[in-house]
């Protein structure tokens, strides 16, 4: 048997047993070093295509700290965090100012929601000692005046009719994450507020650790797509799968390299023989010359990418990802991860060293590395 059909008939066996390649080819994108992972049903304008995104997810990077959205009722707020798991966003003011918004707030023809709303009125108050206790909004209140948010339409009423100089300002609505209190005296209403979206669900692609996307062109229907992480119910296979595909690979090259020379070998022995009886000369032995063994990437190259000791946030400086792809184990703080430049992929420094001294290429993405050459002093 030749050795080409040896290869054939190994890759016919070991090709169902890589990860699936299904793309919806929507690359993550990022927003300077502190928001690094916008995807789907996200989208970063003027840098990813429409298609990568859901109507009334766009998102503009106006600065590496500011992030905005367009909430069409109520205009453009700051987005401080996604949680894509449990489909979460937080946003807030970019001026400072997030009671004089909620005034007017309404998140009507976008496609976010509160858990609850909290009512609150706004009382301005002369700046006595005697209301120093309670909870000030500071970008309302000024050094004759301070605002109070409350809750409690009995504490309006008596502090509008004691003499104490305080006046209804206002009414806001703000969105809360617990049930209302309709007891509290005074809040803090500056603080970021956290909506959460149910259309479109990605909960479980998010759980599964694959992306999500449009299932097709014509629909707003989404179905998730492996190219970013292992599915969750099929970890143990392809552990398994790699185990066996690792050393399959390794001995079929060997089989090939050893019949390509045997072959070669047998060639050789050939040809002398004719050209002894055709010709009496004298003649030499050739040198059969062994082929290379095909390894992955010499210590200086694996060295030369980035590494670094994970801190208190555990954030990654590529891809945000919660666990390392390779042994399957979330991060935690005081691990060594290294990343691979050129598509940002990290992992445990262990586990993608030991990839790397087998196998020349990226684990996830299977691009090929190149080394990060510096400069010497």
């Amino acid at each position: 048997m030749e050795a080409s059909s040896v290869l054939f008939y190994l890759l016919l066996i070991l090709i169902p047993l890589l990860p699936s390649a299904a793309s919806n080819s929507c690359p993550v994108s990022h927003c300077g070093q502190f928001f690094t992972n916008v995807r789907f049903p996200f989208r970063l304008i003027d840098t990813q295509p429409q298609r990568c995104g859901f109507p009334g997810f766009d998102l503009r990077c106006i600065s590496p700290r500011l992030v905005l959205i367009n909430l069409p009722s109520s205009g453009e707020f700051g987005v401080r965090a996604i949680d894509y798991r449990s489909q979460r966003m937080q946003i807030y003011d970019p001026s400072n100012c997030f009671p004089a918004r909620l005034l007017n707030f309404d998140l009507s023809g976008s496609p976010f929601a509160a858990s609850y709303f909290q009512n609150y009125t706004l009382l301005s108050c002369p700046n006595d000692a005697s209301l120093a206790r309670y909870t000030r909004v500071s970008c309302l209140s000024n050094s004759s005046f301070l605002t109070i948010a409350t809750a409690s339409m009995s504490f309006v009423a008596l502090m509008t009719s004691n003499q104490t100089g305080c006046q209804i300002t206002g009414n806001l609505r703000m969105p809360v994450a617990e049930p209302p209190d309709q007891n509290e005296l005074s809040s803090n209403v500056e603080e970021d507020i956290t909506l959460t979206w149910s259309k479109p669900d990605c909960e479980i692609c998010e759980a599964e650790y694959v992306s999500c996307g449009y299932a097709n062109s014509t629909t707003q229907s989404t179905k998730c797509f492996f190219n970013g992480g292992i599915p969750k119910g099929s970890q143990v296979f392809r552990i398994i799968a790699f185990a066996m595909a690792i050393p399959a690979m390794a001995a079929s090259l060997a089989i090939a390299c050893f019949m390509c020379t045997k072959d070669r070998r047998n060639e050789l022995i050939s040809n002398r023989r004719r050209t002894v009886f055709n010709a009496p000369t004298m003649v030499f032995p050739d040198a059969v010359v062994t082929p290379p063994n095909v390894i992955g990437l010499d210590q200086a190259t694996i060295e030369s990418y980035t590494k670094v000791v994970l801190g208190e946030s555990k954030r990654l400086p590529g891809h945000d990802d919660g666990v390392c792809p390779i042994c399957l184990s979330e991060y935690h703080v005081k691990e060594t991860v290294r990343c691979i430049p050129e598509c940002r992929h990290c992992f445990h420094s262990e586990c993608i060293d030991e990839w790397l001294k087998m196998n020349g290429s990226c684990p996830i993405c299977r691009n090929s590395p190149s080394p990060v050459h510096v400069a010497e002093s």
